[in-house]
């Protein structure tokens, strides 16, 4: 994966459901109004979208938005008039790859009685949505909460981080100094805390190796599904390093 962490914006150009706000449309933000977009706009928007998760999904969040409105097929002034910014457009994508890990490890972990099930079925399922590769930054830099933990901020708190958590331990965000999240931490803290809830129903039963931690997991995710130009290749070579990874995570009785 090549996250690249760039200057990240918290404005958002689009409401829900798709419209248009009235701050990015006037640069004011002066009230909540939002004007339906039209049908031209709308695929237009969509064509936008796919291209950036492509985009930034291969080239990383350092990719220009001359790639990704190449890949869109329309001009760059179309994606400028939709994300008046970058740090907009990758906001948005950010949000909702997270938006959409925590949706599939909430689903695992309710629909699987097993915890090694459960835990298993989330990284098969986020690997191949391809989610993992366009995971902000600062989601993947997890620290412990515990004062003078090595993880901890100003610590070595950085993926891969090889330990086991301590009993009781805290995650939270550690975000590169001087640079605004990229999605708002409520959707981050989500994420984690129930990626933690499946980590620990599975060391808890003794199914996952002792040291693993909530950023190895998010590790694999982000790591498992490399962007290769061939969807079958790229469908085969996810799903056999994936199960690699996994025969790595479980536990092994003692000899």
């Amino acid at each position: 994966m090549h996250i690249q962490d760039t200057h990240w914006s918290s404005a958002s150009a689009l409401a829900p459901g798709g419209a248009v706000s009235a701050a990015a449309g006037n640069g004011r933000g002066d009230g909540p109004r939002t004007t339906p977009l039209r049908v031209d706009a709308q695929r237009n928007l969509e064509h936008v979208l796919r291209a950036a998760r492509e985009v930034f999904g291969e080239l990383g969040y350092g990719a220009p938005m001359e790639d990704v409105a190449r890949r869109a097929r329309v001009g760059v002034g179309t994606v400028y008039r939709r994300f008046p910014s970058k740090d907009v457009l990758v906001r948005r994508i950010a949000e909702e790859e997270t938006s959409r890990l925590t949706d599939q490890a909430r689903a695992a972990l309710g629909q699987e009685d097993e915890p090694w099930s459960a835990l298993s079925r989330f990284l098969r399922t986020s690997v191949a949505s391809g989610a993992g590769r366009l995971l902000p930054p600062q989601v993947l830099r997890v620290g412990v909460s515990d004062e003078g933990a090595e993880g901890s901020v100003g610590g070595e708190g950085r993926v891969p981080q090889q330990r086991s958590q301590p009993v009781g331990g805290e995650l939270r965000l550690m975000p590169e100094e001087g640079v605004p999240a990229t999605v708002d931490d409520a959707g981050a803290a989500a994420l984690l805390d129930v990626v933690g809830q499946l980590v620990e129903r599975a060391r808890a039963a003794g199914e996952l190796r002792p040291d693993v931690s909530v950023s190895d997991v998010l590790l694999v995710i982000a790591t498992a599904a490399p962007s290769l130009p061939d969807a079958a290749q790229q469908a085969a070579a996810s799903a056999r390093l994936l199960d690699i990874l996994l025969e790595g995570l479980r536990s092994r009785p003692v000899s």
